[in-house]
């Protein structure tokens, strides 16, 4: 595994990194405070709509839906650089990441006309309306009905953990069209305007203080069939693309998220009864646990670089870096707000402490966004380390006669 960029990649990474200094340069250190909504919207918008104009939006997108044709190392080289400042990227990460890649590879080109432009300047921002109330990580077992009526659909029912619902124009939608049929074969996807009529969206309140999270509710809403992607009954085979995606984005850490360094910082400055915290041999093992996982990380997801720069597609082991990531994180930041005490609660803005706090806060919707720690674990012992499936005895079952849990 060579960790080094070949010649043209250093030349291509060189290009992104002057061009970044020059129209990035507010965002290379921290704000001093969060933005509020409208801010954050405003700015990343301003910042997608820069990047596109500059051939730095949709670079592995194919060039007949306006992306720029390049090989998964162009982007992530520019991902890489990017994650160097702090530029407003999150608005688009479900819309861009998952949800486009959907409409592009399973849509009409009437529809791949009408939307993935406006999308990739940033003009409309998409949300992925999947989980249930009760379908979580079960995905199949969605209850949000769909019943034709003439040239249009009437979808009745609710989603929930929408990541800016309340701030998109579109999203898309998996629903459930035949309630006879078993539950992986009765479910169909659309495109659906979050303005239309029947479409309320509350936002849920976090224990961080934000509303990123969204409950969607659906009454008689219309959508025409021309919205419709993919066949009907086709719903799970266009889900498998945005879910692809979805795990690829979400399986590194997080930007800017603290890691053993800042643990290590933070056991510097602790006084316990016995002396300084760093002094501990507990304090001390914890640390070195921590940097054992990022760096296991790390050298995880090199190996799926490698698998880029070779033109093969990473497997499942990016399964892996989800679950260490997610888990490392919240035992972490766990630890040190422990070993901080009172002081884990009453913490400075901007200090070390307030990020492992906002990090331990977050760390739990992270073990459930893209697949729950249970989940990816099946996906690891199934599909890499060829381990027997689980069990299923509802495949084959028709969904009306599955009693909901």
């Amino acid at each position: 595994m060579d960790f080094n960029d070949t010649p043209a990649e250093a030349e291509y990474r060189a290009k992104v990194r002057a061009w970044i200094e020059a129209n990035a340069a507010e965002y290379l250190e921290p704000p001093a405070a969060p933005y509020g909504l409208d801010e954050f919207v405003a700015r990343s918008k301003a910042w997608q709509a820069k990047k596109h104009d500059a051939g730095y939006a949709g670079l592995t997108w194919p060039k007949e839906v306006g992306g720029q044709g390049l090989s998964p190392m162009h982007q992530i080289i520019f991902n890489q650089e990017e994650s160097r400042t702090y530029v407003p990227t999150g608005l688009y990460s479900i819309g861009l990441g998952m949800c486009i890649p959907t409409v592009f590879t399973h849509g009409t080109p009437e529809i791949i006309a009408r939307y993935v432009p406006k999308a990739l300047r940033g003009e409309e921002v998409w949300c992925q309306l999947f989980s249930e109330p009760v379908a979580g990580s079960d995905l199949a077992s969605i209850r949000t009905r769909a019943v034709r009526d003439g040239d249009e659909w009437v979808v009745n029912g609710q989603k929930v953990w929408t990541s800016f619902a309340h701030r998109s124009d579109f999203g898309i939608i998996v629903t459930r069209t035949d309630f006879d049929a078993p539950k992986h074969k009765g479910l169909t996807m659309f495109i659906v305007d979050m303005k239309a009529p029947g479409v309320e969206v509350r936002p849920i309140r976090q224990m961080s203080g934000s509303s990123d999270f969204n409950e969607v509710f659906f009454t008689d809403v219309r959508i025409p069939d021309s919205h419709r992607l993919g066949a009907v009954g086709d719903g799970w085979k266009v889900a498998l693309t945005t879910l692809m995606h979805e795990r690829l984005a979400v399986g590194g850490k997080p930007r800017h998220a603290p890691g053993y360094r800042t643990l290590l910082e933070v056991a510097k400055g602790i006084e316990t009864d016995t002396g300084p915290a760093i002094e501990r041999a507990d304090v001390r093992q914890r640390i070195a646990d921590t940097y054992i996982a990022d760096e296991g990380v790390k050298l995880t997801q090199m190996r799926a670089l490698s698998a880029l720069s070779k033109g093969a597609i990473p497997g499942p082991e990016q399964s892996i870096a989800k679950v260490v990531v997610a888990k490392t994180m919240q035992d972490m930041s766990a630890f040190a707000l422990d070993l901080a005490e009172g002081a884990g609660l009453a913490v400075t803005p901007g200090s070390d402490l307030e990020r492992l706090q906002q990090s331990y806060m977050w760390s739990a919707g992270l073990r459930i966004a893209g697949g729950t720690d249970e989940i990816l674990r099946n996906i690891i012992a199934e599909r890499v380390l060829g381990l027997p499936g689980d069990l299923r005895p509802d495949k084959d079952t028709p969904f009306s006669q599955l009693k909901p849990l």
